[in-house]
């Protein structure tokens, strides 16, 4: 393969910066066979499932590869847009938002996006940069909070790709924003104005992804974090214990994980008088399964068969513009020093 960048530099090239946004993936169609080669890359993460590889990789290919895609493809099928998968359709207009905000105030930035699992690949992102002759890369992985199994990851592909290429970009890798005040201040927007539109029920529920608790006690910050991007919204909003609840959704496999759980809880709400809730996943820079059909779905006919009455999911931030606006400032801030900043 050729790569432009390293090919067709001359001494005294004017060096470009590259910005790399990444997030977790999608299966290149809804299919079986399409799920069938995401979840394999995805699920042979040692970052995901931290199983003794030859043990796990027999359970994953005799029996979960074989009962888990077609499942998980009507699911997906449910949800699919005709541009692809939600997740990479609005990755797309992310990277489109800040192209054109931050291009205004960065010159020679070059914008590309990347996928963990599945296309279009962190690699396919990293090598445009490259072949666009971007010498400094920072690289945005839209997990607010860290955790091994996203952030690592995600940090695990990029230098396994840099250590095949001769030139080493210098590189920058935003770690986590969980408590950047301007991403609480979109958290609490989006849930004011929820609250303004339906009115305000008698819970609030933050449900964040779930891992295993063996994760936590091997020192894994990511609970640790998710508890802390809540108290700060709580505190900004001035809301009283009894007003909310964390949670964590999406658990798999036989191993507890953290508790408590998203759809236990509101399968318990309605015996105990909370009959309307408003539910929100702040660990989720943009919709995707999870909650367009897990918690919009799923988790609401949990609630509504146990006795609930109204369910109302506020919305990832998604493209935003405040969210763009506090992506943009993450952004600018990690490029210091690097460039001078147009303002």
């Amino acid at each position: 393969m050729k790569y432009e960048g390293e090919k067709n530099y001359k001494h005294g090239s004017k060096e470009k910066l590259g910005v790399l946004i990444t997030n977790l993936g999608t299966p290149d169609k809804p299919t079986k066979y399409g799920l069938k080669t995401y979840l394999k890359e995805f699920l042979s993460d040692p970052r995901v499932i931290e199983v003794p590889k030859v043990i796990w990789q027999v359970i994953l290919r005799l029996i979960i590869l074989n009962l888990r895609p077609k499942k998980v493809a009507k699911l997906y099928k449910s949800i699919w847009k005709k541009e692809g998968g939600p997740l990479l359709v609005m990755l797309q207009k992310q990277k489109n938002a800040l192209k054109k905000s931050l291009q205004k105030k960065v010159k020679d930035l070059r914008i590309e996006i990347g996928m963990r699992y599945g296309n279009p690949s962190i690699e396919s992102g990293l090598e445009k940069l490259r072949n666009q002759g971007c010498r400094k890369i920072l690289i945005l992985p839209l997990y607010p909070q860290y955790c091994a199994a996203t952030t690592g990851s995600t940090f695990d592909k990029v230098t396994e790709i840099l250590r095949k290429w001769r030139w080493i970009p210098e590189l920058r890798f935003i770690n986590n924003y969980y408590e950047e005040s301007m991403y609480i201040d979109c958290l609490v927007k989006s849930i004011k104005e929820s609250w303004k539109k339906e009115g305000r029920s008698q819970k609030l529920i933050f449900s964040y992804h779930g891992v295993p608790k063996k994760y936590l006690l091997k020192g894994d910050p990511y609970h640790c974090f998710c508890q802390k991007t809540t108290r700060l919204v709580v505190e900004k909003m001035k809301l009283k214990e009894k007003d909310y609840i964390t949670t964590f959704q999406s658990r798999f496999g036989p191993d507890e994980w953290l508790q408590p759980y998203t759809d236990k809880t509101l399968e318990s709400l309605p015996q105990k008088g909370i009959k309307k809730i408003h539910i929100l996943s702040p660990g989720f820079s943009s919709d995707c399964l999870e909650t367009l059909e897990e918690l919009e779905v799923e988790n609401k006919e949990i609630f509504f068969s146990s006795g609930g009455e109204k369910y109302s999911y506020i919305k990832c931030l998604n493209d935003n513009p405040q969210h763009i606006k506090m992506l943009e400032f993450l952004i600018l801030n990690h490029l210091r020093g690097w460039i001078k900043i147009k303002t």
